[in-house]
């Protein structure tokens, strides 16, 4: 209608799911990725998650926990769930998309790799480790979800720069992979994995400080851009 706008920059935004039921995540799903560490390609999905706590807006801070000296990042495609579904046929699996939206899954390499057992999670899931946003960008407005470039620069220096097109599980493999195990619901989260580029790979590995400013982009979904604190 072009009424009750507000000017963006008068505007906070915040995530566009705040409060999920799940946040699930996938580990290993770019070729590119696993060949920078030298891992063979997955033959399933290798599925973890982060604590809804971990999210935070598209534009607000990274805390950067006392406890860790290993803090990297991730650009990741986010695919946000529409509708409930357990057992989901893959053919049919896109339909329980809502849409999609870029995610930063934030993460301390030294919790994730080396300390509580070399379980992921601790790791990839203290408060504000989940940028989301800026919006979710409808399925139907997406021409091929499986066919946009993943970037990601820190301070200005590109880091990550690849094509959704290497992932090695799409979106409806993932989603139905997913709900063999639990019953998927609206607002659920799933972030899709990360391309080639972290900073724990690179040589010298090279980790965030405080005063960083990382910025996550998507083809045809936006930008985030938040500065560790």
């Amino acid at each position: 209608s072009g009424q009750h706008r507000v000017l963006r920059e008068t505007a906070q935004l915040l995530a566009p799911v705040g409060d999920p039921e799940k946040v699930i995540c996938v580990g290993l799903n770019y070729h590119d990725h696993c060949q920078e560490q030298g891992v063979k390609v997955p033959k399933e999905p290798l599925i973890f998650s982060k604590f809804p706590s971990s999210i935070t807006g598209p534009f607000d801070d990274i805390v950067h926990p006392q406890d860790t000296s290993e803090l990297d990042w991730e650009v990741e495609l986010a695919a946000i769930i529409g509708k409930r579904g357990r057992h989901i046929e893959e053919a049919a699996a896109l339909e329980h998309v809502l849409g999609f939206t870029v995610a930063n899954d934030v993460s301390a390499r030294d919790w994730q790799m080396r300390r509580n057992g070399r379980q992921w999670l601790l790791g990839k899931t203290f408060d504000t480790f989940c940028p989301l946003g800026p919006a979710i960008v409808t399925r139907a407005a997406v021409a091929d979800v499986h066919n946009l470039w993943i970037r990601c620069s820190v301070n200005g220096h590109q880091m990550q720069d690849s094509n959704t097109r290497h992932l090695i599980f799409g979106v409806p493999t993932l989603v139905a992979w997913v709900s063999r195990f639990v019953t998927l619901v609206p607002g659920d989260i799933l972030l899709t994995g990360t391309p080639a580029g972290v900073g724990v790979f690179q040589k010298p590995p090279v980790f965030l400080k405080r005063g960083d400013e990382v910025q996550c982009e998507i083809e045809e979904l936006g930008t985030i851009c938040n500065r560790v604190v």
